[in-house]
């Protein structure tokens, strides 16, 4: 795949790494890709950093046709720069592309495109501690009819954001709040997929558990409103009795690269890791009679974020004595070494870009 290359003519100052915040800065370029029924996918580039037209007709814009990723490249004490598991994130977004009935990019190509961004990028990957640089890929319908019907036309982008910490709250522990009215997704849905629609649908919750003092809400099941799902921009573990609990992939959770990371690296620490159903109730129980010894979220965007408060039926319940948990810390100072190069990766997880 040839990809061209158009560098911007007005580069950007860099930030300072005390102002980033998550998402609010871009660099000076972006990659776009576009794809046909005809031609297959086509026109592969790298531009200055801009807005994007669209036919108001666009799929996208009416019937949600639309797919994304989160990963981040970092910077490692010798200067330079290494992502972490990438074919995870790309076999991941062609998944969801399968899902939604959008063209998949073959693995080989997606990776190069990726490499090719950030070794052109790499400049804006802050080197401060708790930074990185954020890569957003996505994927859109822009079939200009109204027409309902697999997509024709698509574009492919990808844009990038020097990050400092996703909550305000870094690795401090956090307020989460079980929903138990609103459903983000049920099997058989788009639950597996990180599309845009599952996100939207879950904001009235959000806005409902932030109101209240809570940073997430913690979904229950579509369908029975009884078994733990996620978090609303993580997957979430717990220690109970000893025992890692996350719940099972069952077709309407994101199967996430950090949860993947995590279980690994507590199955090779020795710990007991159990993938089920994880009934409310039980949880419930075990914050009840003190049991639930830790939990936390785990995501690329937050990494690890120790929970702190629960709140179920408007019943608060504290956590850890609302401290970081040891396994807890394990995980972060474990993924976060190998992500920012600090400890010898020995899962072959990181790519560096030369």
């Amino acid at each position: 795949m040839d990809i061209r290359i158009e560098k911007t003519q007005c580069p950007k100052e860099k930030p300072d790494s005390s102002s980033l915040g998550f998402g609010k800065i871009f660099t000076d370029h972006m990659f776009m890709m576009d794809f046909s029924r005809e031609e297959g996918w086509h026109d592969a580039r790298i531009v200055p950093f801009g807005r994007l037209s669209l036919h108001p007709a666009s799929t996208v814009l009416h019937y949600g046709s639309e797919i994304f990723e989160g990963l981040k490249a970092y910077r490692r004490a010798d200067g330079k720069v290494q992502l972490f598991r990438p074919i995870e994130n790309i076999r991941r977004m062609n998944n969801s592309a399968e899902r939604l009935c959008l063209p998949q990019i073959p693995e080989e190509d997606a990776f190069k495109i990726l490499t090719t961004f950030v070794r052109t990028e790499q400049d804006w990957t802050p080197s401060a501690p708790g930074t990185s640089l954020y890569l957003r890929p996505f994927m859109f319908g822009n079939d200009e009819t109204l027409g309902v019907h697999a997509v024709h036309n698509a574009t492919f982008v990808i844009i990038a954001s020097p990050v400092g910490s996703y909550y305000k709250e870094g690795i401090n522990p956090v307020k989460i709040m079980i929903e138990d009215a609103d459903v983000r997704a049920v099997r058989g849905g788009t639950g597996y997929a990180k599309c845009g629609g599952n996100y939207a649908a879950s904001n009235r919750a959000g806005e409902r558990a932030e109101k209240k003092g809570y940073s997430q809400v913690l979904w229950l099941d579509g369908v029975e409103r009884k078994y733990i799902e996620e978090v609303g921009a993580m997957n979430v573990m717990f220690k109970i009795n000893g025992e890692i609990v996350t719940p099972a992939l069952t077709g309407s959770i994101l199967p996430g690269i950090t949860r993947k990371s995590c279980i690994e690296v507590l199955r090779k620490s020795g710990y007991t890791v159990t993938e089920r159903l994880l009934s409310v109730d039980e949880l419930d129980a075990a914050m009840k009679n003190g049991t639930l010894e830790e939990a936390w979220g785990c995501g690329t965007a937050a990494v690890v974020s120790p929970i702190g408060e629960l709140c179920y039926k408007d019943v608060k319940y504290t956590i850890n004595e609302g401290k970081i948990g040891e396994v807890t810390q394990k995980l972060y100072d474990t993924l976060t070494g190998i992500q920012w190069g600090r400890i010898e990766d020995t899962f072959g997880w990181t790519c560096l870009i030369d």
